[in-house]
Formats: C-alpha cells, structure tokens, sequence
C-alpha cells in the first residue's frame, strides 16, 4: 500500500481517504487545501510499509472511501490505529464483487482478465461519466502502470474473495444515479437496508470529487445534506451541476 501525506502544523481537522482501484493522488489533490490534515492510501498491492506521521490531536477526523476504497477502508483501517469521528463511503460498498449489491462477479474478473491500454482509457471514461468530462479533468488521471493496476486489482480481488462479514461503521453513503463502474441500483439497496447509515444519491458520475473546491466544502455538503422535495431536487440538481 503507498501513502500520500499533507501535513500543517496549524490544523486541527485531518481528512483520511482510501482511494478506489488504479488510483493515485493526482484524482484527489485537486481539493487539498492548507486548511486541513490529508492522508490518501491507494496502490494497495503496492510492497510498501505503512508509514504515518506522529499523529496530533484533532479536534475532527473524517475518514472517506470511495469505489472500492469503502471495502478498502474496513479491510485496511484497524492497521492504522486511525480513529476517525465522521465516516463517509462514497459510490462502493463492503461487499463490492456481489452479483446483488456491487459490481457483478463476472464483470468484476473480466476487468482483472482484460487489463489493456485501450480498456484502462475506457474505465476512465466511465469513472468520469462521459469522454468530454473525462478531458476537462485529464490532470486527475492517475499515473500508473499496467502492470501496476494488474498487481492491484489481483490482490484486491483475492482479499475480497476472503473477507469477512463487514463490520465498519459508515456513517454516511453517497452514490450516483449514473454510476458506470457500480451498478446505481445494487449501491441504493445495500445502503437502503442499513439503517443507521444517511444514504444521499445524487445525479452525477461515479467520479465527482471535481464539483466541490475541497473535500472541506464537499464534507460539510453532506453533513448538512436534506433529503428534497421534486422541486427542490431540481434546483440542487442544477447547483451541483454548475459547480
């Protein structure tokens, strides 16, 4: 597993992300500011030690998983000693190679058999929703190797193919209502049955980190989220869209 690091002296909110398959921390340093702790794990094969900081005391720890960064965070959390105060999961769920709930076991393996420059172009189109978008956010493509994305996803998937029964506590879970990685409706009915998780869908891509300025503004978007009525719907809608 590889670990990015951002560290002030001065801040007291520390933002914790697992980030999903074939990532790195040019999909996510777009919304670092100086104004908050950041800690971004992703290349999960990767032969690295696991390498912190000296931890400060915060007075707020939110932790975020998104796609396959949700198992990621139950699978990999309890080795970093990292006690967050605010869970959200992000477009993935515990289980996410699950004909019912995540992406369907067969396409999971496709993807793992069928690792090509052309297909690794094609998931990123996916990920970003459409080509256009993708080549508005070129810079947050990660830099990764082929060989690299194999080794990952191999591992990813024979970790998961060994889980356990999830046991992470979420607090809160947004997806997308146009997901081309997740299927949208397996996401809203795993969330929809955990009770004590607030489940927020929006009408966006399964990549949307790029419609906030910082994952500050994006953090409080979702604390302060109210389910909408039609109308007000329409009107967030439009707001999200021309962020």
């Amino acid at each position: 597993m590889k670990t990015y690091i951002r560290r002030r002296d001065k801040n007291n909110h520390l933002v914790v992300l697992y980030g999903g398959w074939g990532t790195d921390e040019n999909v996510f340093t777009p919304l670092c500011n100086n104004e908050f702790d950041f800690i971004l794990f992703y290349n999960y094969s990767a032969d690295e030690a696991l390498v912190l900081p000296e931890m400060k005391t915060y007075e707020k720890i939110t932790l975020i998983g998104w796609s396959l960064g949700v198992w990621a965070a139950e699978y990999l959390s309890p080795k970093t000693g990292i006690k967050p105060d605010v869970t959200i999961a992000v477009n993935g769920i515990p289980v996410p190679a699950d004909d019912q709930y995540g992406i369907p076991l067969n396409v999971f393996e496709g993807t793992l058999n069928n690792i090509t420059e052309e297909n690794i172009e094609k998931f990123y189109f996916r990920m970003f929703g459409d080509k256009k978008t993708f080549q508005t956010n070129i810079d947050r493509i990660p830099h990764r190797t082929l060989k690299s994305l194999h080794d990952e996803l191999r591992w990813l998937y024979n970790r998961i193919m060994e889980q356990k029964e999830p046991g992470f506590r979420w607090d809160y879970a947004v997806t997308s209502e146009i997901d081309r990685v997740f299927p949208s409706k397996n996401l809203e009915g795993y969330w929809e049955k955990e009770k004590n998780t607030k489940h927020i869908v929006l009408p966006l891509p399964h990549y949307f980190f790029h419609k906030w300025e910082s994952f500050t503004d994006f953090i409080s978007f979702v604390e302060n989220y109210k389910a909408k009525r039609p109308k007000q719907k329409k009107e967030l809608i439009k707001k999200i869209k021309g962020l």
